[in-house]
Parts: structure tokens; sequence; C-alpha cells
């Protein structure tokens, strides 16, 4: 590691740190909101940070939070710098900063050494998600379920029943406050209003949602009673439709790695685009 920088970094080095995670993104797959400002300066411009640098060149940097419970932490090392140990020194500098804590690392771009050093070191996995994209060259066609509508989801109490309700049966669901829930819609400068869709069946309830931030399908939902009718399929397949007639270049989700959606998406046209994932030592 000769000839590199090691200093702090700060907003001055949000180019440079955009650069290290497309590169990353690039190699590896992942979320490509880790490119954004708001994400990096999440992961990326906690209290305490780290970089190293060789000339003008970000090669390596970590961030960490050792004020939150469990202490958080994100490190990125360029694909070119790989196979230096530089994921064990930024792993043992997070650990110092950590000190006794829980530490909760973060990853945006998962690979699967990063997987080995970090339950090599005691991590447990505790979170893993497929980042899905659709090219949206061929949106899919599905036809509509029987005696089922949907128009046009207005942020209101139908819609968080609706979310409740398709949410409510999955392990460890938490049910946050209906105005706390609709709020962050509310207040997303990407909500989709005009995508954003609920259906209802025959009797006028509401049988399932999506939600659509940006070019992001959001949240999909079907109540128990009204799976297996192909709900959901038909409420993605009428989002990537609205998204293709609006000129957008591809749609994305997040999806669980063992949640059975997964294949939904991938029949309907998504492919695996990476992963993200969340480790923790206590």
């Amino acid at each position: 590691m000769d000839g590199l920088t090691w200093r702090e970094l700060g907003e001055a080095d949000l180019p440079a740190l955009a650069g290290l995670a497309e590169a990353a993104l690039a190699a590896d797959g992942g979320l490509p909101l880790l490119t954004t400002t708001p994400l990096l300066r999440a992961r990326l411009l906690q209290p305490r940070t780290l970089g190293a640098w060789r000339g003008g060149d970000l090669v390596a940097a970590v961030s960490v939070d050792a004020d939150r419970t469990p202490a958080t932490a994100t490190g990125l090392v360029h694909p070119a710098w790989r196979g230096r140990e530089f994921g064990a020194r930024l792993l043992d500098w997070a650990e110092e900063q950590a000190a006794d804590a829980d530490l909760l690392l973060t990853t945006e771009t998962w690979t699967a050494g990063a997987e080995a050093l970090f339950t090599a070191r005691g991590y447990s996995r505790t979170f893993l998600e497929w980042v899905l994209r659709h090219d949206l060259h061929a949106p899919p066609d599905v036809p509509a379920p029987d005696g089922v509508t949907v128009r046009p989801a207005t942020l209101g109490p139908e819609l968080f029943g609706a979310y409740r309700a398709s949410f409510a049966d999955r392990p460890g669901f938490a049910e946050p406050a209906v105005d706390e829930w609709l709020g962050d819609l509310r207040d997303d400068d990407d909500f989709r209003p005009e995508l954003s869709l609920i259906a209802r069946g025959p009797d006028g309830d509401a049988v399932g949602f999506v939600t659509v931030l940006g070019d992001w399908i959001d949240q999909v939902g079907v109540v128990p009673d009204w799976r297996g009718r192909r709900i959901g399929a038909y409420l993605v397949a009428r989002v990537l439709g609205g998204l293709a007639e609006a000129g957008a270049d591809g749609a994305w989700l997040c999806v669980n790695d063992d949640n059975p959606a997964a294949g939904l998406y991938r029949r309907l046209g998504f492919h695996d685009a990476g992963r993200r994932a969340r480790y923790l030592r206590r």
C-alpha cells in the first residue's frame, strides 16, 4: 500500500465518492441509487470517515457512525485495487471506531469476497435483497383479473389499509403509524401518484396496491384472500407500461432474497442487477 495517502473525507470529496461507487456498481451490480448525493452522504459521509488516495484517485473509503445503536459502517474498495487486503484494513478501522458496540455493516454492492471476509470475522448476515431491473423494451401484457378494477391510488386510509392487510402476515412485520407511512410518500419528491395504483374487488374493498417512486416500484402488495389471482402481476405490468409510455429507460425494484415474488418479477421480464446486504456483529 505504498504511495497511498489516508485522510478524513468530507463534502468536497462527494465527486470522488460518486466515482468510486460507480466503479463498484459497474463491477458488482447493486443499488444504483448509491451514486446519488443523499445516499452517498448517508453511507460514506457518516461522522467518522477514512479514504485512501493514490494521487488524485480515491481507491477505498469507509465511514462509521459510532453513536447509533448498533453502530453502522459502510466501505468500498475500487475493483482495480482489490486483492490487496484493503477490505480487511477498512474493517479493522471500522471496528476500532465502534469499539465494544454492536456493529452493523451495510453494503449496497454485495460481493462474495466481502461476505467471506465478514463471516470470517464473526458477522452474521441479517438481510439480503436482489436489485432487479426491467429494460422496458417489451412491457408484459397481463390480463386484468376477473372482478378487479384498478385506479390511481390516493394518499389516504384506503391505501394504508391495503398496505397493512398485504404485509401484516409477514414475519417481523412492524406496523407504522398511518400518518407516518402516508407522510413518507407525500414528502418524497419522487412519488408518482399517477402510476401508483389501488386494486379493488367486486365489493369495492381494496385487495392490492403498488406505489412508485421515480422509476422504482417501491412496494407491491396483495391481501391474503386475493393472492393467486395475478393481481400483483397485473399491477406491476400496468406500472411498467406507464413508465414506458412516460419515456423511462428502465424500471427498478428490490426484493428480499427469500421472497417468492422474485420469481414473478423475473417472469415479467426483470433481470438481476446485483444484491445488497447487512451484516451484524454483537
